[in-house]
């Protein structure tokens, strides 16, 4: 039996019911299903307004076609140590696919009723380079803003929608990113006054659309048959869209909508006047950390994050990274201290329950990176220190990027930059000199000043060095 309504017993309901669309979200991941769904159906529950949200997924069919045929809705699964919860979510009030109606998506975006945009489209969706945050004009983005197709970027569609809704005489509207860039909202912000100046609706935007930032953090792995079938033995029903996450779930919003949004401040958001405090806590302690585990883990052949942290040395290393790079060169929110919230960070990644793929963390890592871990290294750099342990990161990413784990298997690189790594990679010499050199050459992932660094880059080597010749176990089993 399918996950529906009428399928339901009544204490597994959703808390709201076909909500009248407001928001538009782009990227129907999991995380967004996991995260911001769960917020906004909280929201509405205690306090109300036609605030449901019409999810947009770039391109895949999958999840669209699950949800359509479960009347929207799905179930999210928490996963904690000593057992799992699962609650249906309501709050979606509609699903489409940008690749094959975007017409339909411009249409949405110049709805009078769509008062907030929220995004998940991953760091790559932005068409920013990851080491200046300048816009990169490829020839994609360049025919979204010159020719009369159909827009196929993300900067396109939110560009045509915005035009679509100056001629339409709609109101103002918020663009909310909610992915991993650092002062997300301002960056938003750049690219899409950039467009509005090429497209002639500067002032418009200028006048009518915000940019709040955001921090958003739950770890939500990968959906896998065994996520649908908790959800199935939960609910007694299958739902084909199911996702699961940890206990753990934070907001940070600024507090900037010009036509209104949910009360997510009563579902348990902070709302603030600046996220970027925030932003860089979690990119640098939560997400960078993150990394480094995954490269580190499946170097060493650990499926998991939770295995990976079990390494003999992981666990030191990973504190000394915190407490030693990241904390020095860090002003966190008030009242957050950042080693007590490190600490947290891997107790969290140390559920067993959550099955976190080392690989799925690994992916994207020339977009991750700078945000990361690199601009902890030019802090650590401006202050006149070279920051050890974040070298290690950097030295695990170039190891990994090789494509061989520590035992000879093969690693998978799924990267936007992968002909280019490989590319460099085939031209230089197999020594950890040359793979760094080769590396540090990737101008759109390191920049000049950066690579230029000799004690850096020295610094990096000896730990590729450890990490080529002894392997991740050898080379950690030391660190106290």
């Amino acid at each position: 039996m399918e996950l529906t309504r009428a399928s339901l017993p009544a204490a597994k309901r959703p808390r709201v019911d076909r909500p009248a669309a407001g928001i538009v979200h782009l990227g129907l991941g999991a995380f967004f299903r996991a995260h911001q769904a769960v917020f906004t159906e909280d929201a509405i529950a205690e306090g109300g307004g036609d605030w449901g949200i019409v999810g947009v997924a770039p391109r895949s069919r999958a999840v669209v076609d699950a949800l359509t045929a479960q009347d929207l809705l799905y179930s999210v699964t928490t996963l904690g140590p000593e057992g799992t919860s699962t609650r249906v979510i309501g709050a979606l009030a509609g699903a489409c696919r940008a690749a094959a109606d975007p017409g339909a998506v411009v249409a949405l975006l110049a709805d009078p009723a769509i008062r907030v945009v929220t995004l998940t489209v991953t760091e790559k969706a932005y068409r920013l380079d990851p080491a200046t945050g300048r816009l990169l004009l490829d020839d994609d983005l360049r025919a979204d803003l010159e020719t009369d197709r159909p827009p196929r970027t993300v900067p396109g569609l939110l560009i045509r929608g915005l035009a679509a809704r100056e001629r339409a005489g709609a109101g103002p509207i918020a663009l909310v990113s909610c992915d991993n860039l650092p002062s997300n909202g301002h960056r938003l912000r750049g690219l899409v006054h950039h467009l509005a100046a090429a497209t002639a609706t500067a002032d418009w935007v200028g006048a009518n659309v915000t940019f709040p930032g955001t921090m958003v953090d739950r770890i939500v792995p990968a959906s896998t048959p065994e996520t649908l079938a908790l959800a199935e033995r939960a609910l007694g029903v299958r739902d084909e869209a199911a996702v699961c996450g940890e206990p753990y779930l934070q907001w940070v919003i600024e507090d900037d909508f010009p036509g209104g949004r949910p009360a997510w401040d009563l579902a348990g958001a902070v709302m603030t006047d600046d996220a970027r405090p925030w932003e860089r806590l979690k990119l640098r302690a939560l997400n960078g950390v993150h990394s480094a585990i995954a490269y580190l883990g499946a170097l060493a052949g650990r499926e998991t994050i939770a295995e990976a942290l079990r390494i003999p040395g992981m666990l030191p290393a990973m504190r000394h990274l915190v407490a030693d790079d990241i904390a020095p060169c860090l002003s966190p929110p008030p009242g957050v201290d950042t080693l007590a919230y490190g600490d947290e960070v891997l107790t969290r990644f140390e559920n067993p329950a959550m099955g976190h793929r080392t690989i799925q963390v690994a992916m994207d890592g020339s977009q991750k990176l700078p945000q990361r871990v690199l601009h902890t290294i030019d802090d650590c750099r401006a202050a006149g220190v070279t920051p050890h342990w974040a070298a290690l990161v950097v030295a695990a990413w170039m190891r990994f990027v090789q494509g061989t784990a520590d035992d000879g298997s093969a690693l998978p690189l799924d990267d936007p930059l992968a002909d280019r790594i490989r590319a460099r990679l085939a031209a230089a010499p197999s020594t950890p000199e040359g793979v760094v050199d080769a590396m540090l050459g990737l101008d759109t992932v390191f920049s000049a000043d950066l690579a230029a660094d000799a004690g850096l880059r020295a610094e990096i080597v000896t730990w590729l060095t450890a990490l080529t010749k002894h392997g991740v176990e050898d080379t950690l089993a030391g660190v106290r």
